[in-house]
């Protein structure tokens, strides 16, 4: 049986508001989700804490649809980054990110982009959906993230609430499918209520329209006309 989880679900102070969305992720058959810490240094005076602890948010957790186990519950740390500074932060010898299961980035800038993909210890690169992309997909870094392990994300959200947003989701999604050839990319939610989920199928056909997927045409075989069997209509008539 497939295994299908959604890897950021939004943080926020409202512990019921979040336990909603998990609830809703159980119901919808995820089987395991990662809530999102979004550390934004653009800000002044961004903390990165303790993780929240998913015992303390679901002492019980609930079942999966459609499975006899219970949602698992990750930890994700996002950092925005728009200066090099910003990447200490994801050293190896950083204390602040042991505690998160997932570790990800957001580069704002192409050299940025290229730092995280080639020599920073991270686990995702988040993609920009909410706006024309800044600048190109190269293939050299992304061949160097993909081996060495590091996903792509795309939050499918921006595409259900606007219009405009979803042009540059799709548009964004192409370019760098068309880069990185479809290979280590995920879909994400980032929800932050849950009205916002779609079911893994919903998301799997969204995918589709993205363009992550490919068709190939199958070439035909042109045979020659000596060879080439006649119709049974033809036979018939012969005969």
């Amino acid at each position: 049986m497939a295994t299908f989880m959604d890897l950021n679900i939004m943080n926020c102070t409202d512990v019921k508001k979040l336990q909603s969305i998990i609830e809703m992720a159980a119901h919808l058959g995820y089987s395991a989700v990662a809530i999102n810490h979004v550390a934004a240094f653009e800000k002044k005076k961004t903390e990165i804490g303790k993780p929240l602890c998913p015992a303390d948010l679901f002492p019980s957790p609930p079942t999966v649809q459609g499975k006899s186990t219970p949602i698992k519950i990750l930890t994700r740390l996002t950092i925005i980054a728009s200066d090099p500074s910003h990447y200490n932060t994801l050293r190896s010898t950083s204390t602040l990110t042991r505690p998160y299961d997932i570790v990800a980035v957001y580069p704002k800038t192409e050299k940025l982009f290229h730092a995280a993909c080639t020599s920073i210890d991270v686990d995702v690169i988040c993609i920009n959906v909410t706006e024309k992309a800044p600048f190109f997909f190269r293939r050299p870094p992304i061949s160097a993230a993909i081996e060495r392990g590091i996903f792509f994300e795309l939050i499918y959200t921006p595409a259900i609430k606007d219009s405009t947003l979803r042009r540059y989701t799709i548009s964004n999604a192409l370019n760098l499918m068309q880069t990185c050839k479809g290979k280590n990319i995920i879909i994400s939610s980032g929800a932050e209520r849950p009205l916002e989920l779609r079911g893994p199928y919903d998301v799997a056909t969204l995918k589709t329209a993205f363009g992550i997927t490919y068709t190939v045409k199958k070439p035909q075989v042109v045979e020659d006309e000596g060879s080439a069997e006649e119709p049974v209509s033809k036979k018939a008539k012969k005969e």
